[in-house]
């Protein structure tokens, strides 16, 4: 193979939020891994800003939440302004920013994407991998050949890439996978030939990045506004900045005569600001010192007709979903494309499990960004609408689109994610936790450790770090008849035809024990040695000694406090599976289906 000619694990083409996160997670995991993207330099300023509670929860799981909730700008607060007299607007409430009660961080972050990119890029440096640029790829190749392709540790995908800083002018990797994370205009995207559904809408938005001077009240809370003179929306940034996205009408912008698109060089940043200003009356908005950033964008929403090719090539973020950034779902669903890939293809590429786990990221992903689309829909007509009034009584209504943000809560907040039925996804022991439903993410909840009563946030115990999580609820064993049932599960689980901590490779899994017994009672070393790896790893349902935190887990997750249960977390932090503790061949079936035994079983 020339020097010009290269192999590599995994391929990533484009270096915005998804695929930063694709190569942070894959490096992590020790895959090899290059990332390539065309621009010179990273995102300076603008562009997507705003982070979800469930996506702080993700990034706590990588190790990078402490900078992501130190750098932003937490909102934690919603403003909505309607018409009011005089042709101005006025204050019709206020509410709580993130509906969503089981949301562990009940805010949103909001910091410049080229920060967000940082908070990648820096541990991706000290792993040995750099953003490789200007890259542009020229041509991919995918094999035909049936035996290439169903080998996991071939190199079927052919991808030739062009350096633009001249240095040299061609080179050929050749890689096992690939993924591309190209944005909307995905070169993977076209070169497969995958198309993208949906339509265009005819709604016009301006948005800048501004340091303001003004006398809204309300301009450090994202605040919506719906005025006589256009919609407007107020999000606050991190350094006293604020993003305005700003409502355009036809009069406002020129379109191109031959494309009937909207023509970008006949409008500028002060003229969004005058649209802007309209839209705060009677309230005054200025902007301190320059711009920091702008764009013109119209709403499309549109899905990816299929989200890999023969689960070699995959396309993730903006190159396979795209809608409009008010709702802000935009990055975050990206990084959330790119979490539930990761651990998936770590597992196929160490040989522990079969590819066609590598299904699942379409079967998962596609129907997220489907039900992404028809919460965008409904939300962008309810926000482009024109506001309800005397002269226009079939307008939006505040307690429509109030009633819409506290119904999509759930969904925009990204805690109710719910992964339909598939092999990784198996609801048919539901009852027994019947408030952590299986498919969406672990519940937080604080628990006491059992060896010396300090507390521990569940979440924080669980990192991605691609195993399973085993959490035995072992209920209550200070009773003898429950302790023979635990010491039974952990036989059956390390001895016999059951053993499933025999069958497949035990590194890919962390086993947790929680008792719903008291501090005064359990000894950590109560728990059969097999579901206690570590002394660290016995958890008590009760309070700190101070009672201050913990206690009504068993509650929260509806699992019976004396019978306890058996749940599996995915690595992404979904659970898979719960059952009972007599049922050790159902956890055995259900991981049979994609990972690989080893040969000693």
């Amino acid at each position: 193979m020339s020097s010009l000619e290269s192999k590599v694990d995994v391929l990533i083409i484009g270096a915005g939020p998804a695929g930063l996160f694709a190569a942070h997670g894959l490096a992590k995991a020790g895959v090899n891994v290059r990332i390539v993207d065309q621009r010179p330099i990273r995102v300076a300023a603008g562009q997507a800003d705003g982070i979800q509670p469930r996506t702080i929860e993700v990034f706590k799981s990588y190790g990078l939440g402490d900078r992501l909730l130190r750098e932003g700008n937490q909102i934690h607060m919603a403003a909505f302004y309607n018409p009011g007299p005089n042709g101005g607007i006025e204050r019709t409430g206020r509410a709580s920013d993130v509906t969503a009660s089981t949301a562990r961080y009940p805010f949103e972050i909001t910091l410049h994407q080229g920060a967000i990119e940082s908070i990648f890029l820096d541990p991706l440096r000290e792993m040995g991998v750099e953003v490789n640029r200007p890259i542009i790829p020229t041509a991919l190749v995918l094999s035909k050949d049936e035996g290439l392709l169903r080998d996991p540790q071939a190199h079927p995908v052919k991808v030739t890439l062009k350096h633009l800083d001249g240095e040299q002018e061609e080179e050929v990797v050749h890689a096992k996978y690939v993924i591309g994370t190209d944005g909307a205009h995905s070169w993977v995207r076209k070169t497969l030939g995958v198309t993208m559904d949906g339509e265009q809408t005819e709604y016009i938005w301006g948005v800048v990045d501004i340091s303001p001077d003004s006398d809204m009240p309300d301009i450090r809370n994202k605040t919506a506004i719906h005025s006589p003179n256009g919609s407007c929306m107020i999000i606050p940034r991190e350094d006293d900045k604020v993003r305005l996205y700003i409502q355009l009408s036809e009069n406002d912008v020129e379109k191109d005569i031959e494309t009937g698109r909207v023509d970008k060089s006949k409008i500028g940043p002060q003229q969004l600001m005058q649209v802007a200003k309209k839209a705060f009356h009677p309230y005054r908005v200025n902007h301190v010192g320059e711009i920091e950033w702008w764009t013109i964008y119209v709403i499309g929403q549109r899905v990816a007709s299929k989200f890999s090719v023969n689960e070699r090539v995959f396309i993730a973020g903006d190159a396979c979903h795209t809608h409009s950034p008010k709702a802000g779902q935009g990055m975050n669903a990206s990084m959330n494309d790119s979490h539930n890939l990761v651990w998936k293809l770590t597992h196929v590429l160490r040989g522990n499990a079969d590819m066609s786990l590598l299904k699942t990221y379409e079967f998962e992903r596609r129907k997220y960004a489907q039900d992404l689309i028809d919460f965008d829909k409904q939300w962008s007509a309810l926000f482009s609408g024109k506001p309800r009034t005397e002269e226009n009584q079939d307008g939006v209504a505040h307690e429509d689109f109030l009633n819409a943000f506290q119904k999509f809560g759930a969904f925009s907040s990204g805690v109710g994610v719910h992964y339909a039925p598939s092999m990784l996804t198996q609801p048919t022991h539901q009852g027994l936790s019947q408030n952590q439903i299986i498919g969406t993410r672990i519940l937080p909840h604080v628990f006491i450790r059992a060896a010396d009563a300090r507390p521990f946030e569940i979440q924080d115990l669980l990192p991605a770090d691609t195993k399973f999580k085993v959490l035995v609820f072992v209920g209550d064993i200070t009773k003898s008849e429950q302790l023979e049932r635990v010491k039974t599960f952990a036989r059956e689980i390390t001895e016999g035809e059951n053993a499933f901590l025999a069958a497949f490779n035990p590194e890919i899994f962390d086993v947790w024990s929680i008792s719903s017994g008291k501090k005064e009672d359990v000894n950590y070393t109560d728990v059969p040695v097999a579901l206690r790896p570590h002394w660290s790893h016995v958890l008590l349902d009760d309070t700190d000694m101070y009672a201050r935190s913990g206690g009504g887990g068993y509650t929260r997750y509806g699992v019976d406090s004396d019978r306890g249960a058996v749940v599996i977390v995915r690595p992404d932090g979904y659970v898979g599976l719960v059952t009972p503790l007599e049922s050790t061949e159902e956890v055995v079936d259900y991981f049979s289906v994609f990972l690989k035994k080893t040969s000693s079983s």
